[in-house]
């Protein structure tokens, strides 16, 4: 996680992180009411850390409804990538696993969500391209999409990701050429498997 001093000032108010988890509330079905405890109509929902005890929610501290992560995997939920998170702007961790969103993800995603160090989306029905914008989450080490429907190239920005360590874009439909990261790591094989169209270490060679 980030240092407390970057915390301290770029944390959102109270007031964004209540209406961003209001708002992707709404904004998605659950049908196992797993987001039955983000209970809005609460009269204590204002009080200092009372959204930190809602299933899922990681917070700053427990006295501060500031979020910090939001684990939603396995819940069953389904939706497109949810636009209203970017209120959570002091958000670092972001783990949507396991459920059923669709969908592109937001070509804007870095300036939504600047200080992300994990995003996790594996196992969904995300499609589209992945957003060459990802690679100015520059505080992003880890970054996982495998099993989902993205199409097109894995853009050479992605390659700018210096801290990145754990990467996966497995089970997908990607294509074209892998790129190298500035950071000197190199992933095996099983990070881009079943891609029919990628080349380039660690898979086959492209063809000239």
């Amino acid at each position: 996680m980030l240092s407390t001093t970057m915390s301290e000032n770029t944390a959102p108010i109270d007031e964004d992180d209540v209406l961003c988890l209001k708002s992707i509330k709404h904004s998605l079905e659950d049908p196992h009411n797993f987001l039955k405890s983000w209970d809005f109509d609460n009269p204590n929902i204002n009080l200092p850390g009372f959204i930190c005890k809602f299933n899922g929610i990681i917070c700053w501290n427990s006295m501060e409804n500031r979020v910090l992560g939001m684990n939603l995997s396995y819940f069953g939920l389904k939706g497109k990538f949810p636009s209203e998170i970017s209120k959570c702007s002091g958000l670092q961790s972001l783990n949507l696993s396991h459920n059923r969103f669709y969908g592109s993800i937001p070509s804007n995603i870095s300036t939504m969500l600047p200080f992300l160090v994990t995003l996790k989306m594996s196992s969904n029905r995300f499609s589209g391209e992945i957003p060459a914008s990802l690679g100015n989450c520059s505080y992003l080490n880890a970054l996982e999409l495998d099993h989902n429907r993205f199409s097109g190239r894995i853009p050479d920005a992605i390659g700018e990701l210096q801290r990145v360590s754990k990467f996966s874009v497995a089970n997908n439909l990607l294509v074209g050429p892998i790129p190298h990261f500035v950071n000197g790591r190199m992933f095996n094989a099983t990070s881009y498997a079943n891609n029919l169209g990628l080349c380039g270490y660690p898979l086959k060679p492209c063809k000239p």
